[in-house]
């Protein structure tokens, strides 16, 4: 497995990335079958040390987990307790899904746009009905069953997935409900 560890405005130490290595390839190993690259970002927001981590796996699902703690490796700790607990939670479906699975996931790229939100006093913009555009970036919408879409949200912690459905080759969405349900928006095609 990659790793790639980093640190916001904080320096990194050789023992602390040693110790990233070690307790988040254990971690993910037990129940994880063929990781591929992880991305442990630390920072520190005010008194507190933040570990964000992000673990991809050969499936083409993404785990991450976030942790908040006084010392940095307690942060660190808390983080890989989070993303073990969130990988134990779903072992089984992602064996069952993996072995099922006999290529990994096929991503098709798009554009992913942060709009800018609209101010009462931005008349001139909103009369012309063009929302002013504060960030482009390129993402990845995965090709994926509606089981394994719903798992990816899950474990990615995300409220919506965007998805291209492998049975019906067309983009689904899938989201949770204010009630705590998942939503499946599945287009009618012509």
């Amino acid at each position: 497995m990659r790793y790639q560890i980093s640190g916001k405005q904080i320096d990194i130490g050789d023992a602390l990335q040693t110790h990233v290595q070690t307790e988040l390839g254990a971690a993910v190993r037990k129940y994880a079958e063929r990781p591929t690259d992880a991305l442990v970002v630390f920072s520190k927001s005010a008194h507190e040390y933040v570990c964000e981590a992000t673990v991809h796996l050969s499936t083409g699902l993404t785990a991450q987990a976030k942790a908040h703690a006084t010392e940095i490796y307690a942060a660190f700790d808390n983080c890989c307790d989070k993303m073990e607990k969130q990988l134990r939670r779903y072992k089984r479906r992602l064996k069952d899904h993996h072995r099922e699975r006999a290529e990994p996931v096929e991503l098709i790229g798009a554009s992913s746009y942060i709009l800018a939100s609209e101010d009462e006093d931005d008349s001139a913009e909103t009369a012309s009905l063009q929302p002013m555009i504060v960030a482009e970036m390129q993402t990845q919408i995965p090709s994926l069953s509606v089981g394994e879409a719903v798992m990816q949200m899950e474990l990615a912690g995300a409220p919506v997935l965007i998805f291209r459905n492998e049975r019906k080759k067309g983009l689904n969405v899938v989201y949770r409900r204010e009630d705590g349900n998942i939503g499946w928006i599945d287009p009618a095609t012509n």
